[in-house]
């Protein structure tokens, strides 16, 4: 595995982002939703396959009338009714009891139930706040105030976003996706907009699907071979034990 100890070059994190770019082309636009529909669909989406998760917001929009970013006929449907429509996703009964008492707990404590409220607020202060929520973690949270029209600067750090960076030596193995955003987010540059790190999310994502996956790296077919201290040592042939005289 790479040192965390080698010098990271500056400009990294632009070269990796347009390489990606040049090889996979921009990514389809995201469908910009409110931060209240984005958290509901990230508490459900988590170890859920993506087509899955994105019919059962739909599902969940039409049985409820969610349609206006109004969540107030899910947050008072009885748990029964929830794991109806959400069954296909995983641990449904788990994130149904999250769901309604993540709902609840928003009305309380804002008021009403949507979190726009939330955006006069700083981003470190908004993703504090809705990581109190049940089920809610950095990567949520991250989702939550980058990808919404609430559109703050943050990095949404995926199971395949985590791996790539430790594997290009950007943070430690042992990091957790809060330490691998932090270390990444000082290499984002000063200039790069809230779309700018979606879209820099989205590739590292799409990247992750293909070429440099949990179980095989496809290193010969790399965009960023020459930058990835792990193909590198992969490369290396490794030295056996000396022949006995």
């Amino acid at each position: 595995m790479p040192s965390l100890y080698e010098p990271t070059p500056p400009n990294i994190l632009p070269q990796l982002h347009q390489r990606l770019l040049a090889f996979y082309g921009k990514p389809a636009p995201r469908d910009v939703w409110d931060p209240l529909t984005q958290l509901i669909y990230s508490l459900l989406s988590a170890r859920t396959k993506t087509e899955v998760s994105l019919q059962i917001i739909r599902d969940l929009r039409n049985r409820f009338d969610g349609w206006q970013g109004d969540w107030t006929r899910l947050r008072d449907a009885s748990i029964a009714e929830i794991e109806e429509v959400i069954r296909p996703v995983t641990h449904y009964e788990k994130k149904s009891r999250q769901l309604k008492e993540t709902l609840q707990q928003i009305s309380d404590r804002i008021g009403v139930l949507r979190l726009e409220p939330l955006g006069r607020y700083r981003t470190e202060k908004i993703r504090a706040w809705i990581e109190q929520l049940p089920g809610v973690g950095v990567k949520t949270s991250a989702a939550v105030v980058n990808f919404t029209t609430l559109r703050r600067r943050a990095l949404c750090i995926d199971g395949h976003h985590q791996r790539i960076a430790q594997r290009l030596g950007l943070s430690s193995p042992k990091a957790d996706a809060r330490q691998v955003e932090a270390d990444l987010m000082v290499l984002v540059p000063e200039d790069w907009t809230p779309e700018m790190l979606d879209e820099d999310h989205s590739l590292f994502k799409l990247h992750g699907q293909t070429l440099c996956t949990k179980n095989e790296l496809r290193c010969s077919k790399c965009p960023l071979l020459d930058l990835c201290p792990t193909a590198k040592e992969r490369a290396t042939p490794k030295r056996g034990p000396y022949p006995a005289d």
